[in-house]
C-alpha cells in the first residue's frame, strides 16, 4: 500500500458512525493492542501523545497539543495535532491522517458504541453538556445511532449554544439554561466538557439512564460527583487507559466511594456479552477515556473506507 495523506475533506463524506462503531467492536475481537501515553504539561497546555500496536491492524502514534484558551486568545482551535500510521508487517509510514478527524470520529464513536450497549433502544431524549468540538460530534454520532431521539443542549456560556443548535436544522434540538432540569429530562446524558470540577450530580439521576463521560482526561479533571458514580453500573472503553490515570474514577476509588472492582468491564468485555445493560431501571455509566488503540482502529477505518 502506498503512503496517503488523508484530510478531512476528502475522508468526511465517505464515513458512517454505524459504520465505524462496527469497526470498533470489531477490532477488539483482534488481540488485544499495546499503548503507551507520553503526556507533558505547562500548566493548563498540555502535549499529549499516544501509542498503539495491534497485531493484525498496525501501529500508530498520535500527537495532540490542548491548549484551552486558544480560541478565545487566538481565534485558533484548541486541539491541533497530527496522527501517523504505520503499516502491520513491515513498519513503513502507511499514512499522516488529520488529528481533528481522526479525534472527532474516535471520540464521538466510542461513546456511541458503549451507548448502543448500555442505553436502552428507547431511549428519546439525549442532553449534551458543553457547546465545543466534541459537542458537535456527539450530537452527529447519537443521532445516527438514535433517530429518533431529540436533543437538549446545556452549557455554562449560553451564549453559544444557540449558534450549534443552528449548525443541525433537521433536528428537534432545545436550549437549557437549568441543568438539573435537562439532566432529570434526559435518557441520555453526554458531557463533553474540560471541567476539573465535577458539575453532574448524582441526586439528579433516575433510574434508566445512560451517562456518558468524555470531558475528564487527566487526574485532576472531573465531571461527575461521587454519587454519580456510586449510584450506577460502570463501564469503561479500557481499564489501561482509565483506571490510573484519570480523576474521574482515581478520585473516588482513592476516597473509597467506589471501588476499582465497581468498574464492571471495558470494550473487550464486548464480545463475551458482559458490556451490557442488564434491566430496564439501572442507570448505566460509561467513561469514555479514548485510548490509542481507539484511535488505531478508527483510523484504520477511515483509510479503508476511502475509495
Amino acid at each position: 500500500m502506498s503512503f496517503r495523506t488523508i484530510t478531512a475533506d476528502m475522508a468526511e463524506p465517505h464515513l458512517n458512525w454505524l459504520d465505524l462503531t462496527g469497526a470498533l467492536a470489531a477490532g477488539h475481537d483482534l488481540p488485544k493492542g499495546q499503548m503507551q501515553d507520553a503526556v507533558l504539561e505547562r500548566g493548563q497546555d498540555v502535549m499529549l501523545s499516544r501509542h498503539a500496536w495491534i497485531d493484525g491492524l498496525g501501529a500508530l502514534v498520535k500527537t495532540g497539543m490542548i491548549f484551552p484558551d486558544n480560541m478565545q486568545r487566538f481565534n485558533r482551535p484548541n486541539l491541533n495535532g497530527i496522527v501517523t500510521l504505520f503499516d502491520n508487517d513491515h513498519g513503513c509510514l502507511t499514512a499522516t491522517l488529520d488529528f481533528g478527524l481522526v479525534t472527532k470520529w474516535k471520540t464521538a464513536g466510542d461513546s456511541l458504541l458503549a451507548a448502543q450497549r448500555l442505553a436502552r433502544p428507547d431511549s428519546n431524549v439525549v442532553l449534551v453538556i458543553g457547546a465545543g468540538t466534541a459537542a458537535r460530534s456527539l450530537i452527529e454520532a447519537y443521532s445516527a445511532g438514535f433517530p429518533k431521539a431529540r436533543f437538549i443542549l446545556w452549557n455554562r456560556s449560553q451564549a453559544k449554544l444557540a449558534p450549534l443548535a443552528k449548525a443541525y436544522p433537521d433536528l428537534d434540538i432545545s436550549l437549557s439554561d437549568d441543568l438539573e432540569t435537562a439532566v432529570r429530562a434526559a435518557d441520555i446524558i453526554t458531557a463533553g466538557t474540560m471541567a476539573y470540577k465535577p458539575f453532574l450530580k448524582g441526586t439528579w439521576l433516575r433510574p434508566g439512564q445512560h451517562v456518558d463521560l468524555i470531558g475528564a482526561y487527566l487526574p485532576d479533571m472531573r465531571e461527575a460527583d461521587d454519587e454519580v458514580m456510586r449510584s450506577t453500573r460502570i463501564f469503561v472503553d479500557s481499564f489501561e487507559t482509565t483506571l490510573d490515570h484519570i480523576g474521574e474514577l482515581m478520585d473516588p476509588i482513592a476516597s473509597g466511594a467506589i471501588r476499582r472492582e465497581d468498574v464492571l468491564g471495558d470494550f473487550y468485555d464486548l464480545k463475551t456479552g458482559e458490556f451490557a445493560r442488564q434491566s430496564d431501571g439501572e442507570i448505566t455509566l460509561h467513561k469514555n477515556g479514548g485510548g490509542a488503540h481507539l484511535d488505531l482502529m478508527t483510523s484504520a477505518y477511515i483509510l479503508k473506507a476511502i475509495p
